[in-house]
């Protein structure tokens, strides 16, 4: 079986990132999808609880999306991965190409690199370049047959600030919609923190 792996904060889940995994799979590049939201271990000010993020992305779980509640605060990727192949050696990390621009500078990379790479590839980045430059040969497909959805979490997150909802529909579904409406989620306006270190 074909599992892929898609790490992320979600915050809030949209639909590109909804998107993506259908695609994913109605393409036959995997069998089933595993969506790990993670925990708050940067200390980001802009992210909601875990729990909410995992709430939101339980109105797309079915027999082929997996919504996982287990792995959210192992710290590194590599450790999810590593304890993800213990009971599958099928493995494909999922990542947007602008993941790799910085990919050497992820926490113990080049273990990653005995997993294979789907590649969502957006923005016009040279994905090939950036690859060449790990240095290191690995199993990777770049996903090029996808019209990614010009859309951020950041951006839905200043639309709910601002309480401007007029075109939140276009971004993200009504259920997740209602849920944050419900949870009086993204309301306060907070600082961004970021860290490269994955």
């Amino acid at each position: 079986m074909k599992l892929g792996v898609y790490v992320g904060s979600f915050n809030p889940v949209h639909k590109g990132h909804i998107k993506i995994i259908n695609h994913l799979l109605d393409k036959n590049y995997l069998d089933k999808v595993l969506v790990i939201p993670t925990g708050n271990y940067w200390n980001k000010n802009d992210l909601e609880d875990i729990k909410h993020r995992i709430n939101m992305l339980k109105f797309y779980e079915n027999q082929n999306i997996i919504i996982d509640d287990i792995h959210n605060n192992i710290l590194y990727t590599y450790e999810i991965l590593r304890d993800l192949s213990l009971d599958n050696d099928n493995l494909y990390l999922i990542l947007g190409a602008d993941n790799i621009i910085d990919f050497s500078k992820w926490k113990n990379y080049e273990e990653l690199l005995y997993y294979k790479f789907l590649i969502i590839n957006r923005d016009n980045i040279k994905v090939e370049d950036y690859l060449k430059k790990i240095g290191k040969t690995f199993l990777y497909t770049i996903v090029n047959d996808l019209d990614i959805i010009p859309i951020s979490s950041t951006y839905i997150r200043e639309k709910i600030v601002n309480k401007d909802f007029s075109c939140l529909c276009n971004y993200i579904d009504k259920d997740v919609f209602n849920y944050i409406n419900e949870n009086k989620l993204y309301i306060k306006k907070k600082s961004v923190k970021k860290s490269k270190n994955k």
